[in-house]
């Protein structure tokens, strides 16, 4: 039955996307090292290019240690037109080992249940691989649903359930009832990922009248909350730890800055070399002439 999970996915990650996302995708590949790339977010769901496309580079190697992933951002012209990309950097090997829930971090399982596409692999080896890793991100959040929701539901209510919790421990800049929207997107599709995901990870349930009941014992359950409550407290602080690392290691953090200003104040930002070079000093003295240009227009 796991294929059936194998199968359901790799269609969906085969799904039509932008296609400035396959011509950002065919750049990024070209680093060294480079296995595969995602394809996520807003811009998959709506199909546009405009704002920025979210990408996660997948590269060969052993697991990496320390913090990951290595955040960026590019602006690429494409026909005329700026295509805006936040990349995200890491080892398909850590990927892999991360959407099992083989680590305290609750982002990878809880980013890729959600829908997600394959728009570069090096081999059909190297997809199988990725889609592997995404079918066991899909396990390792079902686990979690099926102890964090209510003891009998719709396949939606278990969704919701986990996705308020796994917001809960991060640190976001969304408002709480963002966890909602994400089954509201396409709620027949997390209708039909629940009992093939609990169908792989060993989880028997009972269907009435379009609702299930997990079949856990206290035990099973007990065990579940347990590494759930280490996720939880380990959330927040991973979460901090990983913003302060990305505050001075985000390759092209001023261009990103200047043009995420610009959209939400409609006031331009000049990039010069030292403001490029120094983001974080730069900042303070960016933000005033912003709060002053926005003072004289208001």
């Amino acid at each position: 039955m796991t294929d059936l999970l194998t199968a359901f996915l790799r269609d969906e990650m085969m799904r039509a996307v932008p296609r400035q996302a396959h011509d950002i995708a065919r750049l990024l590949a070209e680093a060294p090292g480079t296995i595969a790339i995602l394809f996520y977010g807003s811009n998959l769901r709506t199909g546009s290019a405009e704002g920025v496309l979210d990408f996660y580079v997948l590269q060969d190697g052993p697991p990496e240690r320390g913090l990951w992933p290595r955040a960026g951002y590019r602006e690429v012209s494409i026909a005329g037109q700026t295509v805006r990309a936040k990349i995200a950097t890491m080892r398909l090997a850590t990927f892999a080992k991360a959407a099992a829930a083989q680590t305290l971090d609750t982002t990878i399982w809880t980013r890729f249940v959600q829908p997600c596409a394959l728009v570069w692999a090096r081999d059909a080896a190297a997809g199988e691989r990725v889609i592997a890793a995404v079918a066991a991100a899909a396990v390792s959040a079902a686990r979690f649903a099926a102890a964090l929701g209510p003891e009998t539901g719709a396949p939606r209510d278990y969704w919701a359930a986990l996705f308020a919790e796994t917001y809960a421990a991060e640190f976001r800049v969304e408002s709480a009832g963002r966890s909602a929207t994400i089954v509201a997107h396409d709620p027949q599709r997390y209708d039909a990922l629940l009992p093939l995901a609990w169908t792989a990870a060993g989880i028997a349930f009972d269907v009435d009248a379009g609702e299930l009941r997990p079949r856990i014992g206290s035990a099973q359950r007990a065990s579940v909350l347990r590494g759930w409550r280490a996720r939880r407290l380990a959330g927040k602080p991973l979460n901090l730890v990983r913003l302060v690392r990305a505050a001075f290691t985000f390759d092209g953090a001023a261009r990103y800055g200047a043009w995420k200003i610009e959209r939400h104040t409609g006031v331009p930002v000049r990039l010069t070399p030292w403001r490029e070079r120094h983001p974080i000093l730069a900042a303070p003295g960016v933000f005033w002439r912003v709060w002053r240009a926005r003072s004289r227009t208001a």
